[in-house]
């Protein structure tokens, strides 16, 4: 769509432009030097041409030589035109093209982002108008057309910056909303697959519960705390655990290590393998671990993804004598 509304523009310029460049060689009056009128007439078109096409399949923006040679070109063709005719017929309609010509190209520069020339152009021109024909005599040639049409292209202009600019925040917006829909889909799932796994793991210990009326035996009491910390564990931490880490947990467990997940989002913004290669550098530690308690911490930090930390007895958490495991994996594998 913009390219077909930019060729449509682009063929009406140019189209505007040979009206022009007609209109000054079609004579009523022959000129005391028509050499001068000639080559205003050809310099218009090789600069409106230039203006018009030059780059515009690259950018819209048009390159600045071109730009400061439409400039000096708003100030070059009037004159040459103007004293191309004798004084008695400067005011003539074929002779005051040149009027037309240049708004045509203060257009053309603010259509292509040159607002600053396009105002020194359309300034060039009212004051060689001003100095060869009189400001009054100007305007009622067709200055004030000049002037309204650089005023009308600069104002649709900022519209359309506007407009693409609005169009541009929408599509962010959306694409926000749409990564943001995705990731509550992605956690609904998680959620759904967490309450599966908790009635799979917790179900069972639950009907031996109910079905005993609370009497277990010391085996069934042990599955029953760990079936409670595999909940905690899948509520607290579960981008930690993977099937390894889960059993090297249980194994701790088992053994006697009261193990403890915080996931605080150390593990966000970090790729998928190397995530796996800190589970299984966890599963390892863990399968090595004999303190009495284990915290495993996975904190936003720029360096460390995940920390162990074992103590040697749970009832002396403030003595630092009694850590018995500081093990910190690293969010980069090559830090």
């Amino acid at each position: 769509m913009n390219r077909t509304v930019r060729s449509v523009a682009t063929l009406l310029s140019i189209g505007f432009a040979m009206y022009f460049a007609a209109r000054g060689v079609w004579w009523i009056e022959q000129p005391d030097a028509p050499l001068l009128m000639l080559l205003a007439v050809v310099l218009y078109l090789v600069t409106v041409n230039m203006a018009i096409l030059w780059d515009s399949a690259v950018s819209v923006r048009m390159p600045l030589w071109v730009a400061i040679l439409a400039g000096v070109s708003s100030v070059v063709i009037p004159s040459l035109a103007t004293h191309s005719l004798a004084v008695a017929h400067r005011t003539a309609p074929f002779a005051t093209w040149y009027i037309g010509a240049i708004g045509l190209l203060g257009v053309v520069l603010v259509v292509r982002r040159r607002l600053l020339i396009a105002t020194l152009s359309l300034t060039a021109l009212i004051a060689t108008c001003w100095i060869h024909l009189g400001i009054l005599s100007a305007l009622s040639l067709g200055l004030v057309g000049s002037i309204m049409w650089v005023a009308v292209a600069w104002l649709l202009v900022m519209f359309w910056d506007r407009a693409i600019r609005d169009t541009e925040r929408l599509a962010d917006i959306q694409q926000a909303v749409s990564a943001w829909h995705a990731t509550q889909q992605v956690r609904q799932r998680e959620r759904r697959l967490r309450t599966q796994f908790a009635l799979a793991v917790a179900g069972p210990v639950l009907s031996r519960v109910v079905a005993s009326h609370g009497a277990l035996d010391e085996d069934e009491r042990l599955e029953a705390r760990l079936a409670e910390g595999r909940l905690r564990d899948e509520l607290r931490g579960a981008s930690l655990l993977n099937d390894a880490v889960r059993d090297a947990i249980a194994d701790a467990r088992r053994r006697g290590v009261a193990v403890t997940v915080f996931d605080e989002g150390g593990l966000d913004e970090i790729e998928e393998g190397r995530r796996a290669e800190i589970r299984d550098e966890l599963a390892g530690v863990l399968a090595d671990a004999h303190a009495d308690r284990v915290i495993i911490r996975a904190a936003r930090d720029d360096r460390v993804a995940v920390t162990v930390v074992g103590r040697a007895s749970a009832g002396s958490s403030s003595d630092d004598d009694a850590v018995d495991l500081w093990h910190e994996i690293l969010r980069d594998a090559n830090s």
